[in-house]
C-alpha cells in the first residue's frame, strides 16, 4: 500500500513540474486537435477540492486531507494479507491524497493539469485527483467482494431442503 502511495504522489508530482516548467499559467496544450478538444493538458491553479468544487477552502482541504490519511493509515493496519485490492484502493487514495497537499502546503493551491470533457462538462484535474477516484471505485469494488465472500453459502442449503 505504501509503495503505491509513493508511486501515486511522485507520478503526480512529477507530472506538475513537467506542466508548470513547459506552460504558462493558463497555457494549454492539445494532443488531439479540434475546434473542442476533449483532452488537454493545461495550467491551472484550484484552490478547491477534486475537479474545482469547492474553491478557497484551503486550510479546510489540508486539515480534511490530513484526517483522510490518518484514517487510511490507522484502516490499513486491520487488512489481511488476501486483501490486495483493498489495500491498492487505499494506496491510491493515499498517494492521491498526499500529492494535493504537498502542493496546498506548498503553494496554497493545487496543480492541475487535465482538462477533460466538452463545453460546460469540462473538468480541470490532476493525476493525484484521478487516484483518488480510481482507489474509492477499487474500495467499493473491494468491499462488495469482500462482503460476497462473507456471506454464508445460502444456495446449498436450499438445495438440502428442497
Amino acid at each position: 500500500m505504501l509503495i503505491v502511495a509513493a508511486s501515486a504522489a511522485t507520478i503526480d508530482q512529477i507530472a506538475k513540474q513537467v506542466v508548470v516548467v513547459n506552460l504558462p499559467l493558463g497555457g494549454r496544450w492539445s494532443p488531439l486537435p479540434g475546434p473542442d478538444p476533449f483532452f488537454q493538458i493545461i495550467h491551472a491553479y484550484n484552490t478547491g477540492a477534486a475537479f474545482g468544487l469547492f474553491k478557497d477552502f484551503n486550510t479546510v482541504f489540508i486539515i480534511i486531507a490530513l484526517v483522510v490519511m490518518a484514517a487510511i493509515l490507522i484502516y490499513a493496519r486491520r487488512l489481511r494479507a488476501d486483501q490486495r485490492l483493498m489495500g491498492l484502493a487505499l494506496g491510491l487514495m493515499l498517494g492521491g491524497s498526499l500529492g494535493n497537499l504537498i502542493d496546498r502546503l506548498r503553494f496554497g493551491y493545487v496543480i492541475d493539469y487535465f482538462d477533460v470533457g466538452v463545453g460546460a462538462l469540462r473538468n480541470a484535474s490532476n493525476f493525484a485527483d484521478w487516484s483518488i477516484v480510481l482507489g474509492v471505485i477499487l474500495l467499493a469494488l473491494a468491499m462488495l467482494r469482500d462482503e460476497r465472500q462473507s456471506r454464508p453459502n445460502t444456495s446449498a442449503a436450499n438445495d438440502v431442503n428442497a
